[in-house]
């Protein structure tokens, strides 16, 4: 599929509503072909299988970053082909990401179920299943395929959605990661939110500005503080220099998504060694 454009005339294109409407049929037939319960028979041995905590990881972690494996993207069309799982995941781990962020959509980032599930084998540290969830079926499915977390995107939700869906993510040990873009948004925190994410990216147009992290912090702990569920900070996207993430990490957050920057490369694993080398060399 190719990138999405502009319609010319100040009009854009809002690319969630597109990709939520793709992925709603999905669903649906994913549904139909394996039901939830065939879903659970099949993977019963690995939904018991013990999770790592992201959270936990983050915390712990000089660097926080979280490094993400996608092949494409809506706005940019391909970024790497063909990047293999088996050869990017295990570097990402090596050179010392805190987590991994595994895109599983298929028809605008080029993933795939197999790819949460082969990363799994190859490697220890966290895994998020990073695409449009909008159904509980989808949180079983990244159980049974080996993640950790899960994302949950405000934009696409209503906030009893985004309640039941983290509620039962939960219940399968599964942590959350939920993502926002606008003040508003921060109305959809709830007590199963592990991670509060800011997407430096507007999901509907592609635009996307780090700024947006350093603009919303403040309203970001406010909120934790008046609500008392303390979730742990993320900036998502368009992280490009080390030097970012320490202004990001002084300003309050502790995890940092990057993918682009590594996936554009050749060698996503190297450009990862070398992001964190120049991390450590100017603290």
């Amino acid at each position: 599929m190719p990138p999405f454009r502009g319609l010319g005339g100040g009009v854009e294109i809002d690319i969630l509503d597109t990709i939520i409407a793709n992925k709603r049929l999905e669903v649906k037939r994913q549904k139909q072909a394996v039901p939830l319960q065939t879903l659970i028979s099949l993977g019963n041995d690995r939904i018991d299988r013990p999770v790592n905590s992201m959270r936990r990881s983050l915390e712990n972690s000089d660097s926080g970053i979280i490094s993400e494996f996608k092949r494409k993207s809506p706005s940019k069309g391909w970024l790497h082909p063909g990047a293999r799982v088996q050869e990017v995941i295990p570097c990402y781990e090596k050179y010392g990401a805190s987590a991994c962020s595994i895109l599983t959509d298929g028809d605008f980032f080029g993933g795939a179920f197999g790819d949460l599930y082969q990363a799994r084998k190859l490697v220890n540290i966290p895994l998020l299943r990073k695409d449009f969830i909008i159904d509980p079926y989808q949180i079983y499915q990244a159980r049974v395929m080996g993640a950790d977390a899960i994302l949950l995107i405000a934009a696409n939700l209503t906030q009893d959605e985004c309640l039941e869906l983290a509620k039962t993510a939960h219940s399968l040990s599964l942590e959350v990661l939920l993502e926002i873009h606008t003040e508003e948004e921060l109305e959809y925190l709830n007590p199963y939110i592990d991670m509060l994410g800011v997407n430096n990216r507007n999901l509907g147009t592609f635009h996307t500005d780090v700024q947006n992290s350093f603009r919303l912090i403040e309203q970001m702990k406010q909120k934790a503080a008046k609500t008392g569920y303390n979730p742990l900070m993320i900036s998502e996207s368009g992280i490009s220099d080390p030097a970012t993430v320490a202004q990001l990490r002084e300003a309050g957050f502790r995890g940092f998504l990057i993918g682009e920057t590594f996936m554009k490369t050749e060698d996503p694993g190297k450009a990862l060694q070398d992001f964190i080398l120049q991390m450590k060399s100017e603290k």
